[in-house]
Formats: C-alpha cells, structure tokens, sequence
C-alpha cells in the first residue's frame, strides 16, 4: 500500500520534476560550466578555468560600476518601496465607501507592462516639458535634467520603482486584515492611542508580511534591468551611472556575445543575493511573527 502510494505521489509530480530538470536546474548547471569556458554562442565551448572570474575582479572597471549601481538602488530603493507600499495599506484598510474602487486605483499601475510605463516615466522626466520639472517649478525648487544627468538617473529610477508599489500593498493589505480585532480592543483598555496601537500592534503582527516583501523587494532589485534599459536606450548612460548589474550581464551575452563570461557574472549574482538574503534571515528571521507562534 505504502509503495504504490509512494509511486502515485511520484507520478503526480513527475511533470513539475521533468520541467525543473529541463527547464531549470539543467539550465543553471549548463551555465555553471559555460562560466568557465570562452563561448561566442556558436561553435564549441573553449575551456579556460577561473580566468572570467580573474578578468571580473581584476581588470573589469564596469562590473565594479554595475553592482554600485545596483547596490545603491537596492539599498535607498527596496526600504523607501516597503515603506510606500505599507502606508498605502494602511490607509486603504480602513472600513469607508467605495474603498474597493481606491484599492483597484492604487493596485492598477502594478499590472501596465514595464516597457510602457517607463515611456511613460521618460516623458514624465523630460526636463523641458515634464510633469517632474513643473511641479518643480510650482513650488520654485530647482529643477533638474533627471535621466540625463549622472547625479540623478539612479534616484529617478529609484522614483519610478514607486509605480509598482501596488503589488506589495495588496500583500500587506491581506496582512493587516489578519490581525485580530481583540488585540487593537486590548490596547485601548491599556489606554494606547493610534500611533501605539500601529507601533505595538499593527507592525509586529505583520512582520512576517514585511519580512517576505523585505526579500522579494531585495532579489527583485538586484535583477532590476527594463526601466534602465528603456530610459537609457540601451546604453546604460550617462556615462554608464545606470548600467545595472542584469543589463551589463545582458549586454556582455546578446550584445558583444560573451556567453561564457555573462555566465559567470550570473553566478557571482547568483551568490551575491544568496549572501544577502541569507544575512537578512540572520538579522530578522528571529524577529518575525508567525501565527503558529506563541
């Protein structure tokens, strides 16, 4: 009996099995030998040891460039993501008319493609006609040329990441709906006001909600690469200040045909997110509330 239960299990999962072998660890073990060898994509491999990792860490001033780049988009972009995404489901938890059409609003900028939203960006940040420099200008603060200048291509990147902030609403907004009511009474028996009850409360009954966007927000932004991509017309400019690590990868695989040496910046990434995600469970897993805890 325990046999062919075994065998039925084995067959249910035998086509999801065949997919992540073919499609996915098959793949990566493939890339995992291509990062050692000189390949152009077409002829056949040329064996070359770790010399891809020396030629990344030595003399490759633009690997250096992209993961800056990245890491400072991660760092200033996934907190400020979390934060705007929380207040919003804050705000559109409260119990009032027609808050499923405010929800649907905030929620609907998450599901327009990326490439159509960041020609919507590139116009917003025109310097000379843009909705960005007018209110700007409303306000008599300086103005700036956003995606054509050094300084402030990555915070305007940054700023149309915002646009998305919708998707992680909606999970914490399934997460403020699970806090139990009795705690917020209890609370106002002790004589909390609101700020305490959200400090006390609300924030460490959803930890475990910010804990999952927490790491979703930082593998999401070590991969980031369409918005740079279209805003830079595929350069990476200026003078590479947006040329992210997954674009330099892009352009090292399908633009000068590196494929051995795009491997091997794609396991380097591959380790990068792993360590960081490994300190962040270090750090704030002990931390997080889980409903099964006591």
């Amino acid at each position: 009996m325990n046999k062919s239960r075994t065998f039925q299990f084995y067959m249910f999962i035998l086509p999801w099995l065949i997919g992540f072998l073919a499609l996915t660890a098959g793949p990566m073990l493939y890339s995992l030998y291509m990062s050692f060898t000189d390949y152009s994509g077409l002829g056949v491999p040329n064996w070359v040891g770790f010399e891809n990792y020396q030629k990344i860490f030595s003399s490759d001033p633009l690997f250096w460039q992209s993961l800056w780049n990245t890491i400072f988009y991660t760092v200033f972009g996934v907190p400020l993501g979390l934060i705007v995404g929380y207040l919003l489901a804050v705000l559109l938890n409260a119990n009032v008319r027609f808050m499923g059409v405010f929800r649907t609003i905030f929620y609907l900028p998450s599901l327009v493609p990326t490439v159509a939203s960041s020609l919507l960006w590139i116009i917003i940040f025109q310097p000379d006609f843009g909705i960005a420099n007018a209110v700007l200008s409303f306000f008599h603060l300086p103005t700036s040329n956003w995606l054509l200048s050094e300084q402030m291509v990555k915070p305007a990147l940054i700023i149309m990441s915002l646009w998305g902030a919708g998707g992680g609403m909606v999970i914490y907004l399934a997460g403020l709906q699970s806090v139990p009511a009795s705690l917020y009474e209890a609370a106002e028996l002790d004589g909390a006001g609101k700020f305490r009850k959200f400090w006390n409360v609300t924030v460490p009954m959803t930890s475990n909600v910010i804990f999952f966007n927490l790491i979703m927000g930082l593998i999401g932004s070590f991969q980031i690469f369409t918005q740079a991509y279209v805003v830079s017309s595929g350069n990476g400019g200026p003078n590479y200040k947006s040329l992210f690590y997954v674009f330099y990868l892009y352009q090292d695989a399908f633009k000068f045909f590196k494929m051995g040496y795009a491997s091997a910046l794609a396991w380097i990434l591959f380790i990068i997110i792993l360590i960081f995600t490994a300190i962040q469970f270090k750090v704030f897993g002990s931390k997080v509330y889980y409903e099964h805890d006591e």
